[in-house]
């Protein structure tokens, strides 16, 4: 198993999908909402990050809707949430835009949160990952479900210096939100 390479300081990248989307008819894909279990599965994951020391100095959102809701609910879990930049280029991004826009990260910025879309999100975790943990690269590109967070953590000076196969995957979860409220049953949907 491969380590973080480089020089400097330890950086964390924490990749979160949005959570779950719903689709209602007519509604331009950038405009759609979450769903009932998006909206349980975003603060189930703020609470995740939170348990695991987690918490980002930044945050990065794409502009879509349901991404942006998720940063409400995943924030909403933290005493004092850090600033987020919401960015259209975050939008049905792949490898190559995903990185430019992290790579303009101030240097200041030691943990990362960034909040979009698949396929680009596991794409950048499988280009990004030499090694992992408890979980592969490959797997997390053949599976990365709504609401899951991935963590890579790496050494560099600047997020500019962050380059293919230079992290490590510490870790991936798919924190779910549970039942619905006063129902005593699992959620369905």
């Amino acid at each position: 198993m491969k380590g973080p390479a480089g020089t400097g300081p330890l950086r964390r990248l924490l990749v979160l999908r949005h959570a779950k989307s719903a689709w209602p008819e007519g509604v331009e894909d950038r405009l759609r909402p979450l769903a009932p279990r998006g909206l349980r599965d975003a603060p189930a994951a703020g609470r995740a990050l939170a348990a695991a020391g987690s918490l980002p100095d930044l945050a990065l959102c794409s502009t879509a809707v349901r991404a942006r809701r998720t940063w409400e609910l995943v924030s909403a879990e933290w005493a004092t949430p850090p600033p987020v930049r919401h960015d259209g280029r975050l939008y049905a991004a792949g490898v190559p835009e995903l990185l430019e826009v992290v790579r303009e990260v101030p240097a200041e910025v030691r943990t990362l949160l960034l909040i979009g879309h698949n396929p680009g999100l596991a794409e950048l975790v499988a280009a990004l990952a030499a090694d992992g943990l408890d979980v592969t690269p490959e797997r997390v590109r053949a599976r990365f479900p709504t609401s899951a967070i991935a963590a890579l953590t790496w050494h560099g000076t600047t997020w500019r210096a962050l380059a293919p196969g230079a992290a490590l995957l510490t870790s991936f979860t798919v924190p779910r939100g549970g039942r619905h409220p006063g129902s005593g049953r699992p959620a369905t949907d």
